[in-house]
């Protein structure tokens, strides 16, 4: 086979180092871009976080019509500017307070004797936390300061625990409520079965003390005092034990017991809303049946729960919607978008013709920086044009909720802005919009449509608002069933089906009409 030299033409597309970290910035959300610019700062000298001037803008702001009043930023700009002196000031005044303070204390320390008469009680002079709340002034007045106080009990077991050490049991009692308390979960019940815990527990005792084994009754009896412990339920295997106990609690009455009867044999009953079969079980009228419903909905079914402390987690928008002079306005968020710089010190060090290693490693960390600060640009660029995309399609959201909702596919918006269809998934992951009716994520918006009898089109968000309108209107007595809530659809002309309508109810988390029924 000859060999020879062909010169060919073509295009192929090449991931540069510069685009995959463009691309890794901006799918990263808010926390992870945070932490991504931490670890940058960290390892590049390069870089480091400027401070924006007084004189400066502190927002990025880009209105839905893509105006800016040049007369309003200068007017800002001077606000601030005059905000920053008085705030010069007054610390040049707190100082100036601080250092007379200082002297005058030091005169009076020369003066003072080592004795002084004291002719007045304690409460004349320290004033007590109430009357210091009802005459000191600010916004903590009104504060609950146990919110800012973590409680030291982390778990349900150390809850427990606790509660255990203050009782009088023997250390072989002890040792069972151990074994028991460890098996129960978040929710307050317990997990394992009798006979599990039974072996667990005689399985370190040698045959040869058969004796001091332990037994099924053992087991039973410390159990029943832990139900019985704060909160009580805690230690339950299943709903119906864990509402028996609280009810036994509380005072007797007709009520109490015909509950008991209740959510011991006929809970199932209740959960599917069979009040005709009950009120034939329990031999009890409508109101009295009413009555020990609403008993049993005031107990707690998962007592464990209200000593989890689970933290919340806070999401930070990445970009504000607010309403302007008529006009929707989108601006960044700031806090997200820390102002980035290379740091002069070090790149006045870059010498052109030197080739050591010192100098090829400020090099390199000079590019790196250089490229990280455009990838940062780029992508609050794009996600501002994404967001400002966004709202112009949804202001009837904006102005009048969930059923103004029009039909959005992450292609209009990516013809919208010449950009693929996979930027604006990942601009849209994660990624989250605080507007005046609250913070969405960026997908919200997106949804699929249903046609209209009049040729339309209508979202699926706008259905969805439609059939919990529907729902919240409704008869408690006659719930409406997907039937009847299609039909009224079909009446205001969105061509939708019944088992679309159960697809979107289920979506919701909304049970069907035959559980949503109540006694009125």
């Amino acid at each position: 086979m000859k060999q020879t030299l062909n010169i060919k033409m073509g295009q192929t597309l090449a991931m540069t180092p510069q685009l995959q970290q463009a691309i890794k910035l901006l799918q990263l959300s808010t926390l992870e871009l945070q932490t991504e610019i931490q670890s940058a700062l960290e390892n590049n000298p390069m870089l480091e976080m400027q401070e924006e001037e007084a004189g400066e803008s502190r927002k990025t702001e880009i209105s839905s019509d893509q105006s800016v009043e040049s007369k309003d930023q200068v007017r800002l700009d001077e606000r601030e500017q005059a905000r920053a002196e008085a705030g010069k000031e007054t610390e040049v005044s707190d100082i100036d307070v601080e250092q007379a303070s200082m002297e005058m204390s030091a005169e009076a320390t020369e003066v003072m004797p080592e004795e002084l008469p004291v002719d007045s009680a304690w409460e004349d002079i320290y004033e007590t936390a109430t009357a210091t709340s009802a005459y000191s002034g600010g916004e903590s007045d009104n504060r609950d300061f146990t919110e800012f106080h973590n409680s030291a009990i982390s778990s349900i077991q150390d809850h427990l625990m606790e509660q255990i050490r203050l009782s009088p049991l023997s250390e072989r009692d002890q040792f069972i409520a151990e074994t028991l308390i460890d098996a129960i979960d978040d929710r307050g019940y317990l997990t394992e079965e009798m006979d599990t815990l039974l072996g667990g527990l005689n399985r370190d005792i040698d045959e040869e003390h058969a004796d001091s084994r332990v037994e099924d009754d053992e087991v039973e009896a410390v159990l029943k005092m832990i139900q019985h412990l704060e909160p009580p339920g805690c230690g339950a295997r299943n709903a119906s034990e864990c509402m028996q106990i609280q009810l036994s609690q509380l005072p007797s009455s007709e009520v109490n017991e015909n509950a008991k009867r209740l959510v011991a044999n006929h809970l199932d009953l209740l959960a599917l809303h069979d009040f005709p079969k009950l009120r034939r079980l329990l031999k009890v009228n409508d109101d009295h049946l009413r009555e020990v419903i609403a008993l049993i909905r005031a107990l707690n079914p998962r007592p464990g729960r209200q000593l989890v402390q689970d933290h919340d987690q806070y999401i930070i928008p990445d970009v504000f919607v607010q309403k302007v002079k008529g006009v929707w306005r989108v601006e960044l968020n700031p806090d997200i978008a820390p102002k980035l710089g290379i740091n002069a010190l070090y790149a006045k060090e870059v010498k052109r013709a030197d080739k050591s290693d010192d100098n090829t490693f400020l090099r390199n960390h000079l590019q790196e920086a250089r490229w990280f600060i455009k990838s940062l640009q780029s992508r609050n660029e794009t996600l501002l044009k994404v967001a400002t995309a966004i709202v112009e399609r949804q202001r009837g959201f904006l102005e009048y909720g969930e059923e103004a909702m029009k039909p959005l596919v992450l292609r209009d918006i990516a013809e919208q802005l010449d950009l693929h269809e996979s930027t604006i998934s990942r601009v849209t992951t994660q990624k989250f919009i605080h507007t005046p009716r609250g913070i969405f994520e960026f997908k919200y918006f997106f949804s699929s449509h249903v046609s209209t009898a009049n040729g339309g089109e209508c979202s699926a968000t706008a259905i969805r608002a439609r059939i919990r309108k529907f729902i919240k209107a409704e008869d408690a007595t006659k719930p409406l069933s997907d039937s009847k809530i299609a039909s009224r659809l079909v009446a205001e002309g969105i061509q939708v089906a019944r088992r679309t309508v159960a697809k979107y109810r289920e979506s919701m988390s909304i049970p069907p009409s035959n559980e949503r029924k109540r006694l009125h």
